[in-house]
């Protein structure tokens, strides 16, 4: 039996071996992340999840156990996905400032005949950011490729005021849901 992370994200490797799991296999998953017409965020986070994990468990033996993830940040109903310009960056922080923003991940572990997924939804709330701050903080790089242009975990986690729910389900992999999941397959965690 292998453990394999379905992700190429170098975020959910860290909360991973923070589960105490270091020997894993990451098998990056190439779908179609579009939304699907009329598809509710939670929906996509699952489907997201879903598909990701049966691309990596095709590849995989059936005793491997696959672990598989997406998140969405979510703002006024609307998915945010990853700013693909200075100025698309620029207004997803605009729109997040001084506001309540919804962070969903989706999280799904299988094992041969187990099929187990959990979802963690949080509420984080940013402070009020300058136009100066923004574009400061966009030319830092962190921003350039994560959902919602920011990382809880690293400089955005100064924009952060409130955050109900769980740190590591905005960073990408919820541990507590991962670690309930894993369990049910026998890995080992302590």
């Amino acid at each position: 039996m292998s453990l394999i992370l379905a992700s190429a994200s170098p975020r959910r490797a860290q909360l991973l071996e923070q589960l105490g799991l270091v020997d894993y296999k990451v098998i990056p998953a190439d779908i179609d992340e579009s939304l699907h017409d009329g598809e509710s965020e939670i929906d996509y986070v699952h489907r997201m999840a879903h598909e990701k994990g049966e691309v990596v468990r095709d590849q995989s033996s059936s005793t491997d156990v696959v672990i598989s993830a997406d998140t969405a940040v979510c703002i006024d109903g609307e998915i945010m996905g990853k700013p693909k310009n200075e100025q698309i960056g620029c207004q997803m922080l605009s729109r997040l400032s001084g506001r309540v923003h919804t962070v969903h991940t989706a999280v799904v572990v299988s094992q041969l005949d187990f099929l187990g997924d959990s979802l963690s939804t949080s509420a984080v709330t940013f402070r009020p950011l300058s136009q100066e701050e923004i574009k400061q903080y966009w030319q830092t790089g962190e921003p350039q490729d994560k959902a919602g242009a920011y990382a809880i975990q690293g400089l955005g986690a100064m924009f952060v005021e409130n955050l109900q729910g769980s740190f590591s389900g905005v960073m990408g992999l919820p541990l507590y849901e991962t670690a309930q999941l894993l369990k049910q397959v026998n890995v080992s965690l302590l």
